[in-house]
């Protein structure tokens, strides 16, 4: 059987088509006796290999991304994985991530699982995640995937790509790009639990409630106070850790609720998402 002869300019086509590294490519093409598509497959394959052997490797690293709709109604951050923080900073890497939060804005999935269905350039996310382990030699992933809808919605991104929120607004009313980001920056500083205390499920509140209680009990507190001084550790809680309730940042004198009525009379927090590295 004849072999084909491979050229140069076929190595370079299959790489800018790939993204593989040429000594790859030149070999996928050879083993494919020329053709593209078969040379395609056998670099899928490899990666499909490399990403069986880091399976079991940790892929705590990457790049956390939060992008919102022209419009602004709508938000989603996603988290892509890698092993290093080395290949979290290239730039490739980052420009395949976008890809990937563009592709969730354009389609509006459901899951990690149907954003990875999609394609991307005529080929499946999930397939393209192989595609970067081959070509990177590390564990790649989508490990998480949000989105929220509102009158306005803000996406802030902190720390070099470490941590995405999302916060949606009652109205997009004047000035509420600003304070939307204000917001944003403060639930990535404070990590709140909830909008407001109606929004902490009872798990939580039985949780602090029965912390407080056996903290109160230690003091040496009478047993027919235990309750009352629970309530109010209770209260200081949702004061702490409920985003309206707490004190904004930027100007201690005044809560997120007061900071938003101020900006426009009923401003308030419908929704929000915040998603850390690793976390």
């Amino acid at each position: 059987m004849s072999t084909v002869q491979i050229t140069a300019a076929d190595v370079n086509k299959l790489r800018q088509q790939t993204g593989a590294g040429m000594m790859d490519c030149k070999k996928a093409l050879t083993e494919a006796n020329g053709d593209f598509e078969a040379a395609i497959d056998n670099l899928r394959k490899k990666g499909a290999k490399v990403a069986a052997s880091r399976s079991d490797r940790d892929s705590n690293e990457g790049v956390v991304i939060a992008k919102t709709t022209a419009d602004g109604k709508r938000g989603i951050i996603v988290e892509v994985n890698c092993e290093t923080d080395f290949v979290a900073k290239n730039a490739d890497f980052l420009a395949f991530a976008n890809s990937i939060a563009d592709l969730a804005i354009q389609n509006n999935p459901a899951s990690v699982e149907e954003l990875t269905g999609y394609e991307l350039n005529g080929t499946k996310v999930s397939d393209q995640i192989l595609d970067q382990t081959g070509k990177i030699g590390e564990k790649i992933g989508v490990s998480k995937f949000e989105n929220i809808t509102g009158e306005k919605v803000i996406a802030y991104i902190h720390g070099n790509y470490r941590l995405g929120v999302l916060v949606a607004l009652s109205a997009d009313s004047a000035g509420a790009d600003e304070a939307g980001r204000d917001v944003a920056m403060q639930i990535a500083a404070m990590n709140p639990v909830a909008i407001d205390k109606d929004g902490v499920d009872a798990k939580t509140i039985e949780r602090e409630l029965e912390i407080a209680k056996d903290v109160i009990r230690a003091e040496g507190k009478p047993e027919e106070m235990v309750e009352k001084i629970a309530a109010g550790k209770l209260n200081k809680f949702y004061k702490d850790s409920t985003l309206l309730n707490q004190e904004f940042v930027k100007d201690s004198s005044k809560t997120i609720s007061q900071f938003l009525n101020e900006v426009d009379k009923g401003l308030t927090v419908t929704a929000f998402k915040r998603v850390q590295l690793g976390a």
